[in-house]
C-alpha cells in the first residue's frame, strides 16, 4: 500500500513555524503561489512564518488539507529558456487549517495570535463582494469581507487598538484596485454595523491594504493521469497541485513592505511598486490580449491549443506580429521590460506541460475582448492614425466564431443569454453579400451594454471587420489571413 504524504514526509509536517499569515482560500492557485512562496522564504532566508488556512466558503478542502497536516506537493513545470524543465517542491508552511463554518470560535480564535501580520485572500472575483444580510452576530458571515470585517474587529479589542497588531492584506482577487475595494466594503460594514469610530481609526492607520497583480497558471489537481504522477511521487498526495515555473506578483504599497516580505533575498519576481496600473495594463494586454486575439482566428482555423497556436507557421507568425507591432507599441514601459514580459509570454504558450485548450479561453469572448483587445485597438489607432490589421482581423474572427460552425462542427459557445440570442438573431437573418455582411458587423459594434460605446465611431473599423468576415466567409481563414500577415 502507497505510503501517505504525511509518512513519507514527516520530518516536515512537524516543523512548527509561528502563524503569521492568515490565508482565506485553499484552492490551487494560493496553493501553487503564495504558500509555495512562503515556503520558499521559509528555507532560504530568517522569514519563519507559518500560514492559517481559512475556508472561506461552507463546501472546500479544508478537511483533506488537514488531514495532510498542511502538507502537499507542487509540481511545476515549464520552459526555461527553451529548455523543458520539472520541479517538485513539498510545501510545509500551513500550520492550521480551519473551516469557520463548523467552528466559529476557532476561527475568531486567530485573532489573539501576536505574530500574525499578513492576510492574504483568493475567493473569486466575486468574493470581494457586500452582503447586506451579513452582520456582526453571524457565526459565519456569508461573504469574505465579512468574514473579514468580524475578524479584524475581534483583534482589535483583544490588543486594545494597539498600533503594532495592525496587519498587512495581500488579496490575489482577479479584478482591479482589489485591496482598494476590499477596504470600501469594510468601511460599509463598519457602518452598517455601527461600530466604533476608534476601529475605523485603527482600520485606516494601522491596517495597510495593497493592490496586487498576480500572474502564474496553476492548472491544479491532474484527475486526468494522477495514477501516474502519484507512482512518479511514490506516495499518496490528494492535494498535488500542478503549475507553470513563471510567476510574477506585483504589489501596491508602501515600500517598505518589501523588507516585511523579502521576497528580494531570494529573487523571487515579487515587485513591490508604487503604481501597478502600467504592470495590469501589460498583463491584460499582452497576456490575456494576446490570448484572447488568437483564439477565434486559431479555432477557425482548426486548431486545439494555445501551444498548436504558437508551434504553427502561420498562426505563431500571427500572434507574434500582433504582439510586437499592434499591442506592445500602445504600452508606456520601457521597451527593454515590454520585449521581456512578451519573451516570457511566448515562452509560456510553448509549454509543453499545459494542454490550454482554445475553446476553454473562449468563454465570455465578447466581453474579455472588450477588456482585453478593445484598449489596443483603439490606442493603436489613436497613435497611429490607422486600424491594427491583425487585431481587427481577430475581432471579425470573433463575430465569424459566434456564427456557431467550425467547418460544418457545432461550437458551443459559451457566453450570457444575451449575446448569444444577439448573434443568433443577426446570423441567420444575414444575407451573404458585402452589404449583409456590413449590416451584421455595425449591428455587433453598436451593441453599446457590451462594448460600453458604439465602436462604429472608431473611423474605417466597421468596414475593414467587415471585410475581413466577407473573406473569411468566402476564401476560408486560411486564405483570409494571408492580408494580414
Amino acid at each position: 500500500m502507497m505510503k501517505s504524504i504525511n509518512e513519507a514526509y514527516s520530518h516536515l509536517a512537524q516543523k512548527n513555524y509561528p502563524i503569521k499569515i492568515l490565508q482565506f482560500g485553499e484552492g490551487n492557485f494560493l496553493r501553487g503561489f503564495v504558500d509555495w512562496m512562503i515556503n520558499e522564504l521559509n528555507k532560504e532566508s530568517d522569514f519563519n512564518a507559518g500560514v492559517a488556512v481559512v475556508q472561506p466558503i461552507a463546501s472546500g478542502l479544508i478537511h483533506v488539507l488537514s488531514k495532510q497536516e498542511g502538507l502537499y506537493t507542487l509540481s511545476m513545470n515549464g520552459l526555461v529558456n527553451g529548455i523543458p524543465e520539472s520541479r517538485h517542491s513539498i510545501i510545509n508552511c500551513i500550520q492550521k487549517c480551519v473551516n469557520p463554518y463548523e467552528d466559529y470560535d476557532d476561527y475568531l480564535k486567530l485573532a489573539q495570535e501576536p505574530e500574525l501580520r499578513f492576510i492574504v485572500s483568493n475567493t473569486t472575483e466575486a468574493g470581494i463582494a457586500f452582503d447586506e444580510n451579513d452582520n456582526l452576530s453571524s457565526r459565519p458571515q456569508n461573504s469574505f469581507p465579512g468574514k473579514l470585517t468580524a475578524f479584524l474587529y475581534k483583534r482589535f479589542k483583544i490588543f486594545k487598538g494597539a498600533a503594532d497588531k495592525g496587519l498587512i492584506i495581500l488579496p490575489c482577487e482577479l479584478i482591479d484596485r482589489n485591496g482598494e475595494k476590499l477596504k470600501e466594503i469594510i468601511k460599509q460594514y463598519i457602518s452598517l454595523w455601527r461600530l466604533e469610530d476608534s476601529f475605523s481609526k485603527w482600520i485606516d492607520e494601522h491596517i495597510i491594504f495593497t493592490n496586487t497583480l498576480v500572474d502564474r497558471i496553476v492548472t491544479g489537481f491532474p484527475k486526468d493521469r494522477i495514477n501516474d504522477s502519484l507512482d512518479q511521487l511514490g506516495y499518496n498526495d490528494q492535494l498535488l497541485v500542478e503549475s507553470e515555473i513563471f510567476h510574477l506578483w506585483v504589489i501596491e504599497g508602501p515600500r517598505w513592505l518589501e523588507n516585511e516580505f523579502p521576497a528580494h533575498k531570494i529573487n523571487l519576481n515579487v515587485l513591490f511598486v508604487d503604481d501597478l496600473s502600467q504592470y495590469r495594463t501589460r498583463k491584460v494586454r499582452l497576456l490575456n490580449g494576446s490570448h484572447t486575439s488568437m483564439v477565434p482566428v486559431s479555432y477557425l482555423y482548426g486548431l486545439d491549443t494555445v501551444r498548436e497556436t504558437i508551434d504553427h507557421e502561420i498562426l505563431g507568425r500571427f500572434v507574434k506580429e500582433a504582439l510586437y507591432e499592434e499591442i506592445m507599441p500602445t504600452l508606456t514601459l520601457t521597451r527593454e521590460e515590454l520585449e521581456g514580459y512578451t519573451y516570457d509570454v511566448l515562452e509560456r504558450f510553448k509549454n509543453p506541460f499545459i494542454n490550454h485548450y482554445l475553446i476553454n479561453i473562449s468563454l465570455n469572448s465578447m466581453s474579455k475582448f472588450k477588456t482585453r483587445v478593445l484598449p489596443s485597438i483603439i490606442s493603436y489607432t489613436r497613435a497611429f492614425g490607422r486600424l491594427p490589421k491583425k487585431l481587427v482581423f481577430s475581432l471579425a474572427s470573433l463575430i465569424y466564431f459566434y456564427k456557431g460552425d467550425r467547418n460544418g462542427t457545432p461550437i458551443q459557445l459559451k457566453d450570457s443569454q444575451d449575446i448569444i440570442e444577439l448573434y443568433n438573431g443577426l446570423w441567420s437573418s444575414c444575407e451573404p453579400t458585402k452589404e449583409g455582411f456590413k449590416k451584421l458587423v455595425a449591428s455587433i459594434l453598436s451593441y453599446e451594454k457590451n462594448w460600453g460605446m458604439d465602436l462604429n465611431e472608431i473611423e474605417g473599423l466597421t468596414g475593414a471587420a467587415a471585410h475581413y468576415l466577407y473573406s473569411i466567409e468566402k476564401s476560408g481563414i486560411a486564405k483570409a489571413i494571408e492580408e494580414v500577415i
